[in-house]
């Protein structure tokens, strides 16, 4: 038996609260650890981490910081391009007013610059609640595509309207290569990811759900809507504004103001959607997902020997990822983490039937 659990005694409270209580999963997830940052940089292919790993690590931290708000506290967001966008250019003119300064701290601040964006953008959640709120949340899509266009500041007065990162160096080190950047974004990943984790089975986390659960209900045993929502939507757009900046520094290199339109915005939400609403690993399983999709999409038609456009693989795409949603919300509401999480628990009773 594979996940045999005989034996495995919890005899403190630190051991019944761990992450990972059990040994075989503490285990795999220590050997998925190593093997991404000391094996993949020295196996994978400079197109494998161009084009594949890099958006998924920067895509998965957006994802991430989506769920915050949609899938433990409820709250629907429909704007998460524009907070991309606030971390990315917020960084921008950090970087270029502030030369020297260290990277992590320009993220920071990006990601600060968002979640005060967030915030605002927020406000209307303490009225409003379902359809209206994720209009509300649209209309940041809007106002910071406006914004961004229409006010040269913000792109340094350059003539296209288009910006390119400064030199990526942090303490002496330039980022330079594609295996250095996945390193770099990896590792931001994982603290990402252990603080959400941590971050969702704490205070915050239970007030969150209590507001996903029953608004009415939290707030008479004692939960403040507005400390609730306001702290997720801070939270939540500080994550999306720091993985808009690595998507513009990182793996653009050069950008506009389209780079972060509403169908980045659709994208993150298909991720959470697919990949499990209220789950981190879900946001894994449904970066993952969204990133390899389109490319197998592609290559498929040469594969099978059918000529098609580009333009028919694109629409065969937005079909595909239509129809994947209207799957999983009728099969599978909880999304590929619920899958797992099913697989998972066939493999605890194995070889047993029930």
């Amino acid at each position: 038996m594979i996940y045999r659990e005989a034996g495995q005694f919890r005899t403190s409270y630190a051991a019944d609260q761990a992450l990972f209580p059990i040994r075989q999963d503490r285990l795999f997830v220590w050997a998925v650890i190593i093997f991404a940052f000391l094996c993949v940089p020295f196996l994978a292919s400079e197109y494998l981490l161009r084009a594949i790993l890099i958006p998924f690590v920067i895509l998965a931290i957006a994802a991430i910081g989506l769920n915050l708000l949609v899938g433990y506290c409820g709250q629907i967001s429909l704007g998460s391009a524009a907070f991309m966008a606030v971390g990315a250019y917020a960084s921008y003119d950090i970087a270029i007013h502030i030369p020297g300064l260290n990277l992590i701290v320009v993220f920071v601040l990006g990601g600060v610059c968002a979640a005060a964006a967030g915030v605002l953008f927020g406000l209307p959640s303490l009225r409003i609640k379902g359809y209206y709120l994720a209009v509300a949340t649209l209309a940041a899509q809007f106002f910071f595509d406006w914004l961004f266009i229409r006010i040269p500041w913000f792109t340094n007065y350059a003539p296209s309207g288009s910006v390119s990162a400064p030199t990526l160096r942090m303490f002496g080190v330039r980022f330079d290569t594609p295996a250095g950047r996945y390193i770099f974004c990896l590792a931001i990943l994982a603290v990402v990811a252990l603080a959400a984790k941590n971050l969702v089975r704490g205070r915050f986390g239970r007030m969150w759900m209590a507001i996903r659960d029953m608004d009415i209900a939290a707030e008479i045993i004692g939960i403040r809507p507005l400390q609730a929502k306001l702290s997720a939507f801070a939270l939540s757009s500080f994550v999306i504004g720091v993985s808009g900046a690595l998507w513009a520094f990182i793996h653009l290199g050069s950008w506009e103001p389209l780079a972060f339109s509403i169908d980045r915005s659709f994208e993150l939400l298909f991720m959470v959607v697919i990949g499990g609403i209220g789950s981190i690993l879900g946001s894994f399983l449904g970066a993952a997902f969204i990133t390899i999709l389109p490319i197998f999409l592609n290559q498929l038609p040469g594969i099978l020997g059918i000529p098609l456009s580009t333009a028919m693989i694109s629409n065969i795409e937005f079909m595909t990822f239509g129809a994947l949603i209207v799957f999983f919300l009728i099969v599978e509401p909880h999304g590929l983490a619920r899958l797992w999480a099913i697989a998972r628990q066939k493999l605890r009773l194995w070889p047993f039937p029930h």
